[in-house]
This record gives structure tokens, sequence and C-alpha cells, in this order.
């Protein structure tokens, strides 16, 4: 069965972690649905870097994908964090125990949700601004039961490659590792 990975972009994502998922995924064969929070679908980046979304994320269900991914930035996270659409999204997918992920300032959407678990990483400081305390700063990817976590721009390819070890097994990964050449992952 083919997975469907949604990352949804707001303006001010960060650039670096929302085309390192995208590219790395679809290196994968995963097939990955780019969603704008609008009807416009070119999203401006927090670093003036404009991606065309593929739709608009109001025409997605929880029965249309097997994750959610939310790319950091912190004009992005605040937009996800307070979009309604977005919200219940991420609330269906964790009461129905399917993955959500999340980069960066993007674990404070997922907080903001109600489903963050009890570990995770982010990007250093945005602790400070989420109810759980469990925070971890020595590991580029946490997954704890259905929720799975990044640090930032610098952990992103591995946080892709990661997800394609789940999703695609060792031997995918170990060929994309290599061409990549992301040995420090």
């Amino acid at each position: 069965m083919a997975t469907t990975i949604l990352i949804p972009l707001a303006t001010g994502f960060e650039e670096i972690e929302a085309v390192s998922l995208i590219d790395i995924l679809r290196r994968a064969d995963i097939k990955v649905i780019v969603a704008s929070l609008n009807d416009n679908l070119q999203v401006q980046g927090a670093n003036g870097i404009t991606i065309l979304a593929d739709q608009n994320i109001s025409s997605i269900t929880v029965n249309d994908i097997d994750m959610i991914l939310l790319p950091g930035g912190w004009g992005g996270t605040d937009l996800l964090a307070g979009d309604d659409y977005t919200q219940n999204l991420i609330k269906k997918m964790n009461k129905e125990n399917k993955l959500i992920g999340a980069i960066c300032a993007a674990p404070y959407a997922l907080d903001n949700a109600g489903v963050l678990k009890e570990n995770f990483t982010c990007y250093p400081s945005v602790e400070e601004k989420i109810k759980n305390q469990n925070y971890t700063d020595n590991k580029k990817v946490i997954e704890d039961n259905n929720i799975i976590t990044s640090q930032g721009p610098g952990t992103a390819m591995c946080f892709a490659l990661y997800l394609v070890k789940k999703f695609k097994g060792q031997e995918k990964y170990n060929q994309l590792k290599a061409g990549l050449l992301a040995d420090f992952c």
C-alpha cells in the first residue's frame, strides 16, 4: 500500500525543513501532498522563498493521508497552531493513532492541539512555550507513540531519512543516505 504524507505550508514556514522533507520523501517514492492553508497556492517561506502547494488543506481528510508532517518556522507555526482546520485534522489523526510529525517550532502546534506526547524535541527555546516539560535536546529525532519530532533546519535531512526508514525500510534508507552523502544522520 502506498504511503501518503501531508505537509501543510503556512506563510513563514522554514524552507530548508519543508523542501528537505518533500524532496527526500519523494525520492523514496512516498506520495507527498503539499497543502496551503488558503486558496492562494503560492506560500512564502520565512526567508522569501515561495513554494507552490499542490492543493488547499481544506480538501484533505484523515482518510486521504497516513501522516501529517509540519515544518517549522515561527510565522508558519503560529498560523498552523491557529488554523482551526489544521488543528482539527491533527486531533483526528491522533484519535485514529495515525502518525504526526513536527520539526523546529512546529511541536508548538502539536502542543496547541493537545497531541504532543511525553517525550519530544524541538528547536531550542521553543520548549519554553510548550506546556509539556519533557523536552530533550540531545537527539535529532524522537518518536513517542504516534508523534515524531525533530530539532530544526540542520536535522531536517535526518528527520526525512528517519521517515524513509520507517515507511520504506532499511535498504531504501541506506540507499538514500549514501546517495545524499548524509553520513551525519
